[in-house]
C-alpha cells in the first residue's frame, strides 16, 4: 500500500466534479481493506458533510468487498472451520471484530468446562456440565424479547450479552464440545436449530456419517441443552407439519450452518425495513450457489 498515493487519493474526495469524484473513489474501491484506518483518519480531521459521506460509503464498500473475498476463500477451502465462518459473519456487522478475541471469551468457557471434567463420565455426565457451565453459570439464554433481531446471529454480540437464537447458541455450543473432544454436530432442524453427539467412530475422514444410527443422541441448546431422541425429533416435526426428511435428523455441513446464518440475517433486516441491508446479504448468499 502506497501511504502518500492513498492520502492523495482521499484529498480529492470534496472535489466538487463528479467526474473526479467517480474516478478517485474508483482507485480507492481497488484497494485492501488495510486503507480503512487513512480513511477514517480523514473523516475525523473533516468538518464537511459530503466529504464525510463520500468517505463512509467507500469505507462500507471496502470492508464489504473483504468479506466477499474472505467468505469466497473460506467456500473453496478444505476444512471450512466453523468458528472462522461464524467470525465472517459477525464482520458484516462489526468490521473490526478480532478472530483472536473471539477464541479468547471461547476459551474462557472452554476452561470453566474442562475443569468440571474427567475421563471417568459418560457422554450424557459431560453433556450436563456443559449444560451446566453454559446455562446454569453464564446463563446463555434465547433471545425471548427480540427474536428476530439481526444480532442474534452475530456471535461475537452473543458471547457479550449471553443471548441469541437457536442457531447462534448451538455453534458455540458445539464448537466447545468439538474443542474439549465431544463429537456435536449441528442439525439443521427447520424453525429450530439442534446439535448431534455423534458416535466418532462413525464417522469418515470427510466428517460424513457412515451410518444415520451412529447419532447417539440430540441436545437442544436454547432449551438449556435437553436432552432428545429420535422420537421427540420426529413429534416435532410433525407438530411443526413438515414434510419429514432424513436431513432432519443428520449433522449438516459447516456451510450449511454459515448459508443459514446469513439467511437468518437475511431475514432479520427484511423484518426490520433494511432493505439495503437485505440485498447486500444476498450477495454474500449468491456465493453459496456458486459452490
Amino acid at each position: 500500500m502506497n501511504r502518500d498515493k492513498i492520502k492523495a487519493l482521499i484529498a480529492l474526495l470534496d472535489d466538487p466534479n463528479d467526474e473526479v469524484f467517480s474516478s478517485v473513489e474508483h482507485a480507492l474501491l481497488k484497494e485492501p481493506v488495510e486503507i480503512v484506518p487513512e480513511l477514517e483518519k480523514a473523516w475525523e480531521a473533516s468538518l464537511d458533510g459530503l466529504f464525510q459521506s463520500r468517505v463512509e460509503n467507500i469505507i462500507h464498500t471496502i470492508q464489504l468487498n473483504d468479506i466477499h473475498t474472505e467468505l469466497k476463500n473460506w467456500l473453496a477451502s478444505p476444512n471450512k472451520d466453523l468458528l472462522y465462518g461464524a467470525f465472517l459473519v459477525c464482520k458484516y456487522q462489526y468490521p473490526e471484530v478480532s478472530i483472536i478475541r473471539l477464541k479468547e471469551q471461547l476459551s474462557e468457557l472452554r476452561k470453566d468446562i474442562w475443569l468440571e471434567m474427567n475421563e471417568h463420565l459418560t457422554f450424557l455426565e459431560k453433556i450436563r456440565i456443559v449444560n451446566h457451565v453454559l446455562f446454569d453459570i453464564h446463563k446463555f439464554s434465547r433471545n425471548t424479547s427480540r427474536y428476530l433481531a439481526p444480532e442474534n446471529n452475530y456471535i461475537c454480540e452473543v458471547l457479550n450479552t449471553h443471548k441469541g437464537n437457536p442457531l447462534s447458541v448451538s455453534v458455540i455450543y458445539s464448537i466447545l464440545c468439538r474443542e474439549l473432544g465431544m463429537p456435536v454436530y449441528g442439525v439443521n432442524l427447520p424453525k429450530n436449530f439442534i446439535l448431534a453427539f455423534i458416535d466418532e467412530t462413525a464417522i469418515n475422514d470427510n466428517e460424513q456419517l457412515a451410518d444415520e444410527t451412529a447419532v447417539l443422541f440430540y441436545i437442544n441448546p436454547i432449551n438449556k441443552g435437553a436432552v432428545l431422541g429420535r422420537k421427540e425429533i420426529e413429534y416435532f416435526v410433525k407438530q411443526q407439519k413438515l414434510q419429514p426428511k432424513e436431513e432432519f435428523f443428520l449433522p449438516c455441513d459447516n456451510v450449511t450452518i454459515i448459508k443459514r446464518m446469513f439467511n437468518n440475517l437475511s431475514f432479520g433486516y427484511d423484518s426490520n425495513g433494511e432493505e439495503s441491508k437485505k440485498e447486500e446479504i444476498q450477495k454474500l448468499l449468491a456465493l453459496f450457489d456458486e459452490q
